[in-house]
């Protein structure tokens, strides 16, 4: 079973880009999730950790998402490698999102009571379920 689940800030805007055979839109992002655990006297670590967003969910988070913001995000590990011009091998590892949600307990610019719709077209409002008071509620 390949399932992940995080929920992170946002290091910057996501970024768009189109396939070029298929016209396909693929956004990238980059999510910091502070890490568990700190040690005694230590500021908490952060894992950075990348994000790509294909069609509809990739839409959806390059329209409503900004640098910043907390989010949550399911879907999967994978990993790829290729050649570059120089013969240099490249690994990347990064999470392809297949569910994208609001984290946020506000949304900064939005005026109160404006819904949005997620990647399935079911309603995400600024007081979702998925909405935390602070990281102190958080259950991990």
């Amino acid at each position: 079973m390949n399932k992940v689940i995080l929920m992170g800030r946002l290091t910057k805007d996501p970024e768009v880009r189109y396939t070029t055979n298929t016209n396909t839109l693929v956004a990238s992002f980059s999510l910091a999730v502070n890490r568990r655990f700190a040690k005694p006297g230590e500021e908490r670590q952060a894992d950075f950790i990348n994000v790509v967003a294909w069609n509809k969910t990739g839409e959806f988070c390059s329209k409503w998402f900004k640098k910043g913001q907390q989010v949550g995000i399911i879907g999967r590990i994978q990993t790829r490698n290729w050649e570059d011009e120089n013969k240099v091998k490249h690994y990347v590892t990064e999470v392809i999102a297949e569910e994208a949600y609001f984290a946020d307990t506000k949304r900064d610019g939005v005026a109160g009571g404006e819904n949005f719709e997620n990647t399935f077209g079911n309603t995400v409002s600024e007081a979702s379920e998925f909405s935390v008071q602070s990281d102190d509620e958080l259950p991990f």
